[in-house]
């Protein structure tokens, strides 16, 4: 099979699995969506959506956020991970926001990531999800993926999203990352994965990769 009859045969099974693919961080407008993808790096959607409301109760625009002390954005944070660094992030990066885009979110990947806190990933989200710009933020579920199918060869993420790219038409990038990545996490998890009877794996991963996969969950035998 090519890689160009993998990736049909992946659309129709996603497309079939995720019709509808909602935004999993809630939001309201590009600001909103910025700061909660901000905080998203290595933290939960859930836990995300669990501590934005009282964020953006105090502060819901960048005038707003760049009024409060460090000290009080990082409280309404705390229970995200690095929450010291993303309060000063999300302080310097409303600052930013004010002073050189008048308090509004450029749809400009560049300058997306001249913001503090802000990497390509995070940029490439806002793009495709706020300003509907056809992008392919990777994550992790994306670059396992990626892997597992054969469609990359999984050295770095950035040569994943290239890989992908060149895969999949442009005009799928936006709605194919959030399937892709909804499916890793109901179906093809990173540990104890029997790819054999995954949905997608299961065909699309080569033997190779499946025997190594098994042999990594496999029990280890005590000497």
């Amino acid at each position: 099979m090519t890689r160009a009859e993998k990736a049909a045969r992946i659309l129709v099974i996603l497309d079939e699995l995720y019709p509808t693919v909602p935004i999993p961080l809630d939001h309201v407008d590009p600001y909103t969506l910025l700061v909660a993808v901000a905080l998203s790096a290595q933290t939960t959607d859930k836990k995300v959506n669990e501590v934005t409301p009282a964020l953006f109760a105090r502060a819901a625009t960048p005038a707003q956020m760049a009024a409060l002390p460090v000290e009080t954005i990082r409280d309404l944070i705390r229970e995200v991970g690095l929450a010291p660094t993303k309060a000063k992030n999300l302080k310097r990066m409303a600052e930013q926001l004010e002073a050189d885009h008048g308090g509004q979110v450029p749809a400009d990947m560049a300058a997306l990531e001249a913001l503090a806190g802000v990497g390509h990933k995070t940029a490439s989200v806002v793009m495709a999800q706020a300003f509907g710009e056809p992008a392919f933020p990777v994550d992790t579920h994306i670059h396992r993926l990626a892997a597992r199918w054969g469609l990359s060869s999984g050295k770095n993420v950035v040569q994943t999203e290239a890989d992908l790219k060149r895969t999949f038409p442009r005009e799928r990038w936006n709605d194919l990352h959030l399937q892709i990545i909804y499916f890793g996490r109901e179906y093809c998890p990173a540990r104890g994965h029997d790819l054999s009877t995954c949905p997608i794996c299961g065909w699309a991963a080569s033997k190779k990769r499946v025997a190594e996969e098994a042999a990594k969950s496999a029990p280890k035998r005590k000497r």
